[in-house]
């Protein structure tokens, strides 16, 4: 046996980490069959929410590899009911060729199902040796297909021997890369555990995604209310050419506007309370980071966790000299009312002293 070690950058585990932290659950102790989690991939009853109110049939918004619009409509198209389903989804999603013009129009004209279209890689060298052909042709084969070369005209024939149909092999053939099973297993397995939190940990859930996924976070838009995310979720929607930034703030926008859907809201930003990174939990309630006010970075941030650590701020101008945020990110903050109370500088309250 040989072991293969890929060493990727993920966001997904660190999630999991920050929802362990949160509720003390472990996630490895998670059930992979759970009824309400598997519920997900085919309708949004375990969140309590009619597809109506969140522009989807499916729950699984903010889910690892599942939460896409083009990976929605597959699991519309197959209906899985189990985690053997959802690993063959993962292969379709991953590969190039696969799914869009090959098995997706199989499955349509009930050629073959889910169950033995190919998938992943793997599915072919399994499939291969079942028909009778030795382990070795069926990995050279497996390899061809798999890099997006045509099958040669001797592997149809011997496959066309051992009964392989022509379907099989005129799909094996429209394929350009196939994704390995492990992989699928491994990425499917993560989902399912971050969907458990979905379901039973809802503000825990949304804590974490704003917080390791959610780059493109505009507290002036989403956290005032679902009205103000539904109206920019219709303006990127109507966009002819979205750009990357677009397209990664509706996806932010579509998972926000389904926690509203479920109760969840938003506590005002705070400079006293809010963390300089991280979304916090407040009786029920969320509390956005400092950093999601747009284009303040993570640096800016800090300052004002640090200068608050030595005591509270005297005036604007105090809050201004204490901190490296900028003139106009001190104006976004007196028009989200963070400085209610606070004047603009110490001299105006030592006049306003004398004169009473």
């Amino acid at each position: 046996n040989l072991l293969k070690l890929d060493i990727l950058g993920h966001d997904d585990p660190t999630m999991i980490k920050m929802l362990k932290d949160l509720t003390g659950v472990e996630p490895t102790e998670v059930p992979l069959d759970d009824k309400k989690v598997m519920s997900l991939f085919l309708n949004t009853s375990a969140l309590g929410v009619e597809p109506k109110d969140i522009g989807s049939e499916t729950g699984t918004f903010a889910i690892p590899e599942f939460g896409t619009k083009f990976v929605r409509q597959m699991l519309l198209d197959t209906k899985p009911t189990g985690i053997g389903e959802l690993i063959r989804i993962s292969g379709l999603s991953h590969g190039t060729d696969v799914w869009t013009n090959n098995a997706q129009t199989l499955v349509e004209k009930g050629i073959c199902t889910l169950k033995n279209a190919i998938c992943c890689r793997d599915d072919i060298m399994i499939y291969l040796i079942n028909r009778g052909l030795p382990p070795a042709r069926a990995f050279t084969i497996m390899e061809q297909v798999r890099k997006g070369k045509k099958l040669k005209p001797g592997d149809e024939e011997e496959m066309r021997e051992h009964d392989v149909p022509e379907w099989y092999i005129e799909s094996c053939n429209k394929i350009q890369y196939m994704f390995p099973r492990a992989h699928a297993a491994a990425y499917v397995t993560m989902s399912l555990r971050v969907a458990y939190f979905k379901v039973y940990y809802p503000v825990a859930f949304y804590q974490s995604y704003y917080t390791v996924r959610a780059d493109t976070f505009d507290y002036e838009t989403m956290a005032t209310g679902q009205e103000n995310v539904q109206v920019k979720m219709r303006e990127l929607s109507a966009m002819e050419k979205p750009t990357a930034r677009d397209k990664a703030t509706l996806t932010i926008l579509e998972v926000v506007n389904e926690m509203y859907a479920r109760g969840i809201e938003f506590m005002p930003i705070d400079i006293y309370l809010s963390h300089p990174t991280k979304y916090l939990n407040i009786n029920g309630k969320i509390l956005p980071a400092l950093n999601s006010i747009a284009g303040m970075g993570d640096k800016a941030a800090q300052s004002i966790a640090d200068a608050r650590a030595d005591g509270k701020f005297f005036s604007i101008d105090d809050f201004k000299q204490r901190t490296c945020v900028s003139e106009t990110h001190i104006e976004m903050l007196k028009r989200f009312g963070c400085f209610k109370g606070i004047p603009q500088s110490a001299q105006v309250n030592l006049f306003d002293d004398i004169g009473a």
